[in-house]
């Protein structure tokens, strides 16, 4: 315990408690020698501490039956205890000095019972500063280490601090508010973007709206629009075997143009089912067929809407021309490839699997790059005007190396019958149930291997056929035939391509070999029907 906190004369009456003589008049008793300040006192007397400070009561009321009017002030002599009211009857007036002579020094806090008028400042000058109570104490603030009898410090409202007023809080106030905007811009954007990428919501994928309008003329969506109602796909069935293929109509009669491959397992008593572009489905029979051209024509009854495809030109036809071909790869009806004319008169053999070899087909072929495969044959090939200008008939295989009549898949080496050809045998097929072909009346050494096509025979009969067109231009047995019309034959297949690639009664040059001299005849073609 400090020394200043303690009592002298506490500690003077403490030790004479003790049995020790107290100090004379004057002398310090804390200086005596030997005197321990900080000593302990025998047990129950009071020791050197300061005792504890007096406790603080409220203000009391004026006693029972003391009448304090309003604004009064009370009599002279007249005690009036802290925060009593004046005595009945007394009376300060505003601006007055209280009763009794009593004055108030500015500033101070007015006596107890006098009367400020609101608004106004105490009697006799007395000033009420902001916060404080008029007619009462002020409250004091508690003070443990005061001295005994000492009044409490009043306790007032706080003044600012100096320096720190208004503009300091100013600056704080507006800083906080850039900082809340600040926030506020940088949430918001934060928010508008998170919501953009679907942080709160389903994720919403955007897609084009585009308008129900016709494809562009010309386009492959415009020539599929127009062609497809005239495409067909068959199902063909009989004698144990099956096809699928596609046709094409030719006109509202019914008759439908396809591949002889396509209908040959109908034979005698098969049966051929024709699905139309709009589903419908109705039965229909052969009307012809040729199997040297690849070309047969069916016949559909009882239908009507029916849509036939224009036929083209193709003679007109050139390498690199745009082409659309159409038909039911693998039964898929209505499929859409595209390309273009690879090459004309691509001279292609097709068939053979009967062993007379009565299927092998010759065709002076439109070669494409169209994606053609099995189901296909028979559909048409056509222009970007969506005429027909061939009839899809064989593909090159990759694994075998030769031509397939569109079994196997497809390797963009894709075969069509030329439609001008095609077009001839299929009036024929509608008019007489049959086709005609040009014939020169020789037989051909198939086992000869040098360049072109020499005439011999294995079976003992005459190569040349008497009186035929052959004869006729004088034509030799042993003659090897190089050309045709000045373009090159390089076998036997390719001579009879390149004949049936005209008309009976047209006329032809040949270029003939014949002991090591080269001559050229012309032959006049004849006619020959199929079986």
């Amino acid at each position: 315990m400090d020394k200043g906190n303690s009592l002298p004369g506490q500690q003077a009456a403490s030790r004479a408690s003790w049995g020790a003589p107290g100090p004379s008049q004057g002398e310090d008793p804390d200086a005596r020698p030997g005197h321990d300040p900080y000593g302990t006192p025998p047990y129950g007397q009071p020791g050197p501490w300061a005792p504890a400070p007096p406790v603080q009561r409220p203000t009391p009321t004026p006693p029972g039956g003391t009448h304090v009017p309003p604004n009064g002030t009370p009599a002279a002599g007249t005690h009036v205890p802290p925060h009593a009211t004046p005595a009945a009857g007394t009376h300060v007036p505003p601006n007055a000095t209280p009763s009794g002579g009593t004055h108030v020094p500015p500033n101070a806090t007015p006596a107890a019972g006098t009367h400020v008028p609101p608004g106004g400042t105490p009697a006799g000058g007395t000033h009420v500063p902001p916060g404080a109570v008029p007619g009462g104490e002020q409250p004091r603030r508690y003070d443990p280490w005061a001295a005994p009898g000492a009044a409490p410090a009043l306790v007032g409202p706080a003044a600012p601090p100096s320096g720190t007023g208004g503009p300091r809080l100013s600056r704080l106030v507006g800083g906080a508010a850039v900082i809340a905007l600040l926030a506020g811009v940088l949430g918001g954007t934060i928010g508008v973007y998170l919501e953009r990428e679907g942080a709160f919501s389903e994720v919403r994928l955007p897609q084009a709206v585009t308008e129900d309008s016709p494809p562009p003329e010309g386009s492959i969506a415009g020539i599929a629009e127009a062609v497809l109602p005239g495409v067909v796909t068959l199902h063909v069935s009989g004698g144990g075997e099956g096809a699928t293929g596609t046709g094409f109509v030719l006109d509202e009669q019914g008759h439908i143009l396809t591949n002889a491959h396509v209908v040959r397992p109908a034979g005698e008593g098969g049966v051929i089912d024709v699905t139309f572009s709009s589903g419908d489905t109705a039965s229909a029979e052969v009307v012809g067929q040729d199997a040297g051209y690849d070309l047969a024509v069916v016949k559909v009854s009882g239908v009507s809407g029916l849509s036939a495809l224009p036929l083209g030109d193709s003679d007109s036809v050139r390498v690199g021309d745009p082409v659309v071909a159409i038909g039911s790869p693998f039964d898929l009806q209505g499929t859409v490839t595209s390309g273009i004319i690879s090459a004309t008169e691509r001279p292609i053999t097709a068939g053979g699997e009967e062993a007379d070899g009565s299927d092998v087909s010759y065709v002076n072929a439109l070669q494409t790059d169209a994606p053609i495969n099995p189901g296909n044959s028979g559909g048409p090939l056509v222009d970007l005007n969506g005429r027909v200008i061939g009839v899809n008939s064989a593909i090159r295989t990759a694994d075998g190396g030769g031509l397939d009549p569109g079994q196997s898949g497809s390797v963009g080496l894709g075969f069509a019958i030329p439609v001008n050809q095609a077009k001839d045998v299929a009036e024929q097929l509608i008019n007489t149930g049959r086709a005609s072909h040009p014939v020169i009346g020789v037989t051909l050494d198939t086992g000869y291997l040098g360049d072109g096509a020499r005439v011999g025979s294995s079976s003992g009969e005459p190569a040349v056929v008497p009186g035929g067109p052959a004869e006729a231009a004088g034509v030799e047995e042993g003659d090897v035939i190089t050309a045709v019309d000045g373009e090159r034959v390089l076998g036997s297949d390719e001579l009879i391509v390149k004949i049936r690639s005209h008309r009976p009664g047209d006329e032809l040059v040949l270029t003939i070999e014949r002991d090591g001299e080269e001559i050229e005849l012309t032959v006049t073609l004849g006619e020959a029907f199929g079986d």
